[in-house]
C-alpha cells in the first residue's frame, strides 16, 4: 500500500506512515490529543480506557449507536456530520477537530469527560465493581445455571 501513495514524501514529513501499529500504544501516547475513529466497540473502548476524546466518524451498525453514546450521553467526544451519499467533507472534519483540540468550553468538556469515563470504567472493573461483579455473574450463568457466587 505504500508504494501506491502518490504522496507519500509529503506524509512523511508530518508523519509516519507504518504498515501496522499497536492502537492501544499510540492512544496512551501522550502527544494524542483527539482519536478519529469508525467508533467500533474495540476502538470506543480503548479510547475510553486511554482518556482519549473522540472525533466519531460511523459507518455502519452498532458504530452509530456507539457515536450516539459518545456524542449525546458520554460527551465524551464530537461526531461528524454526513452529507447524502456518506461523505464527510473537510469543513466539516476540520469543524469536529477543531472542537476536540480546542481551548473553548466543549473541547474542555471532552476531555474533562474522557478523564472521567476512563477513572469509571477502570473503578468498575476492579474487585466488587458493578462490571466485574456482573460479568462474574454473566460466567456463573454459563457454568453453572445460576448467577449466585
Amino acid at each position: 500500500m505504500e508504494d501506491k501513495l502518490s504522496c507519500k514524501d509529503e506524509l512523511e514529513k508530518q508523519g509516519k506512515i507504518v504498515s501496522w501499529c499497536s492502537q492501544v500504544e499510540v492512544l496512551k501516547h501522550p502527544s494524542v490529543g483527539y482519536f478519529l475513529t469508525h467508533c467500533g466497540w474495540n476502538s470506543t473502548l480503548e479510547s475510553i480506557a486511554s482518556k482519549v476524546p473522540i472525533v466519531a466518524c460511523p459507518l455502519w451498525n452498532d458504530q452509530v449507536c456507539n457515536a450516539k453514546l459518545i456524542q449525546d450521553i458520554w460527551k465524551n467526544g464530537v461526531r461528524v456530520n454526513i452529507i447524502e451519499g456518506g461523505v464527510v467533507e473537510r469543513d466539516e472534519f476540520n469543524r469536529c477537530i477543531t472542537i476536540a483540540m480546542g481551548d473553548g468550553e466543549e473541547g474542555e468538556e471532552l476531555r474533562r469527560n474522557a478523564k472521567k469515563w476512563s477513572y469509571l470504567s477502570k473503578e468498575n472493573m476492579k474487585q466488587n465493581g458493578t462490571s466485574s461483579v456482573n460479568l462474574q455473574g454473566f460466567a456463573n450463568e454459563i457454568l453453572f445455571g445460576h448467577n449466585k457466587y
